[in-house]
Order: structure tokens, then C-alpha cells, then sequence
């Protein structure tokens, strides 16, 4: 007979960040437990909110197959003495496979007998199997960790309440103070406890205690909720998969609203303005038919649509301080020079065992200008390169970076150009971090890849002379990963370069050019 078993994990709110990687992990490590113990299985289905990671197993098989083997034990001449009597190592060997001497075989392997014994397994049952994934459960592992009260569990956050069904039966076991139960818990502020009858009841009973379980079905009902809105407004929607990811993990039941702000606001530089919507306060912004960013917010209540209008207000009332905040950086960050930011970083340190941030960018000039040498950058290119690479970094001193760190590189470029750059220099400035992942977007322009390659390369080269050298998987500095991105840069670019020819070159110009920027 196939069964069905739900498992269930309680917790008090997980970041947002963090939910579907635990899910996909508990998911995993209870596959890889039932394999492991021979209970035959046809499907996991996985579920989760901010307060619970939960799984239905179904096709179930009853029990563990039974399983006869052949235990190879000590050789004869060590199981028998000399009379052929049973030595210790014999009679030990049988005892511990729960058998007597009286079951020993002898077999030949490559020509030396041995001692076997024959045995049967009974295979256990389902239920006595399913109790010990309470060890499954506690040897996962988060980035951040949590202990409570006087218990020495290291988890991601405290566990409140375990569900534990096999069809209609309790599977009881316990986690520090915690009994699994058919009892879960509905919506925080809609809901109320939940008796769950039976393991394939799971996904209904708590979304009628308002709690969408499964992540893909709220998600889409997030997404149609926000549709809506947008076809009312005659709006265009910025669809950012990440932020959509984090609002469906921050809701159990959610319940989509429009809200707006001042049109003055739409003064600041568009990356500003939705840094301080996304990161700040998880809304979506919209635009019209043209991409013109519009005074409207879209986000997404944890709860129904009872009182909505004074959430609306509420979510308002919060982002006006935010932009407020970023409007006084930006007008006040334009009252300042390049140079006047360049030269705060003589006080800004790259890592304290290696320089300031002003004298790595020296470093980077002179290997930016030995790189576009060898590279056959015209003229004018050089000339851009050598203006780049003498403020690349002028930003990390503004009061708009300070507040909103993911900006940094982006502000730069729109700084540069009010400052009066041009647009090589300015777009070098946002393009040194380029790529800032694995697979991530590359330099479009010349000399912005250029100065990435030159500031990736002096960072490796900086590293290692103070011997922080990656090991293992220990890379706090992603050495790697700009090692790696180099080597996308010139092979996007098809550039040829002698790296050990260039590192004696660049040694010398990099001890000729710190500390001055020239």
C-alpha cells in the first residue's frame, strides 16, 4: 500500500533571502535519508512561507524491503586456532552480526578462505523509519544561525510548532521542547490553529486559515494581482525577478496595492529613485507606455484587503523619508568636486595590510596605461583611460554611496557626467566592477574594459604580495572570481596577453607611479 506523510517545520519569520534555499535543502537531505534507508518513494512536493517549510511525500512504500546478505568476516587461519577451535575474533565477529559460530561458512576468495555468515534483515517499517528525520531535520545548515533559550541548537530560527502525518497517523518525535503533532498554525493575524486530518489535507486546510503554501502558486497570484493593478492604470510594470522572489517569501496570503509620491521627486536619477523603492521598501516601480518612470509604487500586503486604504497610506507616509533623504544626498553630494572626492580617499582604506583606496587607483593608472599600450588603444583612448582610472573610485567618498552602497559605480558614471566628463570616462567609471558575477554582464565600452581588467589586476597582485592567497574554498576577497572575469574580458575581446611578460612590466610601473595620481 502506498502512503502519503507531511512534514511540517514551524518557525518564527526566516529572511526573506533564505527560504527557498531551506526548503530546496530540507528537500534534499530527506530524498537523500530515504534512499539511504530503502523506503521507495514516487514524489516530494515542496512548500514554504516565511514560517514554515513543509514537504508531502507520496508513494510511500510500507516498509523497507527485507534484505539477506553474506557478512565477510576474519580469514579461517585467524578464525580458527591451530585444534580448530573458534578464536575471539571468530566468536566476536557472530556475535556481533547477531549470529553464532554454528552459522559460520567458509568461501574462498583469490584462493584464501574466509569466514561468512549469512543473514536476514527485516526491513523496518515506514512510520519507525519517518521518526528519524528529526536528525535530518537538525543537521541543517543556514548562513546565519539562531539559539534560543537555554537549548544548544544551532538553527535559523526558532522552531514553534512540527507537523508529522503519515496519511492519518501521528509519526511522533521531538526537537528540543517540540512534540510533532497534527496541529499547525494558520495567517499570524488572519489565522488560527489548524488541525490537519490527514497528510493530503495539508494544502487546503491552511488556505482556507488564509496561507498560500505552495511558493509557485503564491507567486503567480502575486504576479496576476499586480497585473491587475498595472491593466487599471494603463501602466507598464519593471518586472525584477529577484524583488518578486523576496515579496513571495515575506507573505503567506498577500494582497497587492498601488500607492503613490510627489512628482518632484522624479528629479532624481532613475537608479536612485528605484534603490529607494526596491531595497528600502520592496516596491515595484511603473512606468508609462514611453519608459517613463510614473509617481506610483506598487507592493504587496501580507494579509487581505480589510483596511487597505490605510496600508496605502501607511507604505506612503514610509517611503517619503527615504526619498527625502536621497534627494538632500544628491543635491548635496553636486556642491563637491571630483577632485575634492578623489582626495577623501587617501582616508579610505582598501585593506589595511595593503593601502588606502586613492594609492591602489595609482596602481590602477599605470596598469590601465600599460594594458591600452599593449593592447593598441588609440590615442584618444588612452587619453580617456588615464582620466578614468584617475577617479574610478571618487564616488565611495559621496554621501549618496554612503547611504546606498549597491550604487556604488552606477552614481559615479552620473556624477562624472555632471561633473562634466565625457561619456567614455564616465561609462569606464561605472564598468570597473564588470563582471560582478560569474556569468555576469561584461564592459561594453573599451576603456571601461580596460580599467576592469587593470583594477581586477591589481587587486590579485596586491593580495598576494601580502600572501592573503586564496585556499580551498577560503576566497573572502573573490580573488577567483576576477581572475576568472579577466579572463571573459579578453577572451570576449579576443586580446592576447603574455601575463608573465606583463607582470614584470607592470611591477615596475606600479613602483614608479604610488603613491601620485599624476
Amino acid at each position: 500500500m502506498a502512503h502519503s506523510y507531511l512534514l511540517e517545520v514551524g518557525l518564527e519569520e526566516m529572511p526573506a533571502h533564505a527560504v527557498t534555499p531551506s526548503i530546496q535543502q530540507l528537500k534534499t537531505r530527506v530524498a537523500n535519508y530515504l534512499t539511504e534507508e530503502r523506503i521507495d518513494f514516487e514524489d516530494i512536493q515542496a512548500y514554504s512561507t516565511p514560517r514554515r517549510l513543509a514537504l508531502l511525500i507520496s508513494g510511500l512504500a510500507d516498509k523497507q524491503p527485507d534484505v539477506d546478505e553474506s557478512v565477510k568476516g576474519p580469514a579461517k587461519k585467524i578464525a580458527q586456532d591451530a585444534d580448530g577451535n573458534w578464536t575471539k575474533a571468530a566468536i566476536g565477529f557472530t556475535r556481533g552480526q547477531g549470529a553464532t559460530v554454528d552459522d559460520i561458512e567458509f568461501k574462498e576468495v583469490k584462493g584464501v578462505e574466509y569466514v561468512y555468515v549469512e543473514k536476514h534483515i527485516q526491513g523496518k517499517p515506514v512510520d519507525e523509519v519517518l521518526a528519524g528525520l528529526k536528525d535530518v531535520i537538525t543537521a541543517m545548515n543556514f548562513p546565519t544561525l539562531m539559539r534560543w533559550g537555554s537549548f544548544k541548537l544551532n538553527f535559523i530560527r526558532p522552531i514553534h510548532w512540527l507537523v508529522s502525518l503519515l496519511d492519518d497517523q501521528v509519526v511522533p518525535f521531538d526537537i528540543l521542547n517540540v512534540t510533532a503533532g497534527r496541529l499547525t498554525r494558520g495567517h499570524r493575524f488572519l489565522g488560527h490553529d489548524v488541525e490537519i486530518k490527514s497528510a493530503t489535507d495539508y494544502v487546503a486546510a491552511l488556505k482556507d486559515d488564509f496561507v498560500i503554501v505552495d511558493a509557485a502558486e503564491r507567486k503567480a497570484t502575486i504576479k496576476d494581482q499586480i497585473q491587475a493593478i498595472v491593466d487599471q492604470h494603463n501602466w507598464v510594470i519593471d518586472w525584477d525577478e529577484e524583488l518578486l522572489e523576496e515579496v513571495n517569501n515575506l507573505v503567506e496570503w498577500p494582497t497587492a496595492f498601488a500607492g503613490t509620491f510627489d512628482q518632484k521627486y522624479l528629479e532624481l536619477p532613475e537608479p536612485v529613485l528605484i534603490t529607494s523603492m526596491k531595497d528600502n521598501q520592496r516596491f515595484f516601480c511603473v512606468r508609462d507606455h514611453d519608459g517613463k518612470l510614473q509617481p506610483a509604487f506598487i507592493s504587496v500586503r501580507n494579509g487581505n484587503a480589510v483596511h487597505l486604504d490605510n496600508v496605502i497610506k501607511g507604505n506612503e507616509r514610509v517611503l517619503v523619508p527615504r526619498l527625502e533623504d536621497a534627494k538632500f544626498f544628491f543635491d548635496e553630494d553636486q556642491k563637491m568636486t571630483i577632485d575634492q572626492y578623489v582626495d577623501r580617499l587617501k582616508n579610505v582604506s582598501f585593506h589595511d595590510q595593503i593601502s588606502s583606496m586613492y594609492d591602489k587607483m595609482a596602481r590602477t593608472k599605470a596598469l590601465a596605461n600599460l594594458l591600452g599600450q599593449q593592447l593598441g588603444l588609440s590615442d584618444q583612448e588612452l587619453a580617456d583611460l588615464a582620466r578614468a582610472a584617475s577617479i574610478y573610485k571618487f564616488d565611495l567618498t559621496t554621501q549618496m554611496v554612503g547611504e546606498f552602497a549597491e550604487l556604488q559605480g552606477i552614481m559615479g558614471e552620473i556624477y562624472a557626467k555632471r561633473f562634466g566628463e565625457n561619456e567614455a570616462v564616465a561609462a569606464a567609471v561605472r564598468e570597473h566592477y564588470m563582471p560582478i558575477s560569474a556569468d555576469g554582464a561584461l564592459p561594453q565600452t573599451t576603456v571601461g574594459a580596460v580599467l576592469a581588467i587593470a583594477d581586477k589586476l591589481d587587486s590579485i597582485y596586491s593580495f598576494f604580495a601580502v600572501d592573503m592567497i586564496p585556499s580551498g574554498s577560503n576566497d573572502p576577497y573573490a580573488l577567483r572570481r576576477q581572475a576568472y572575469g579577466i579572463v571573459r574580458m579578453l577572451a570576449d575581446r579576443k586580446w592576447h596577453l603574455n601575463l608573465l611578460d606583463f607582470q614584470a612590466s607592470a611591477k615596475q610601473a606600479v613602483e614608479q607611479a604610488t603613491p601620485a595620481l599624476g
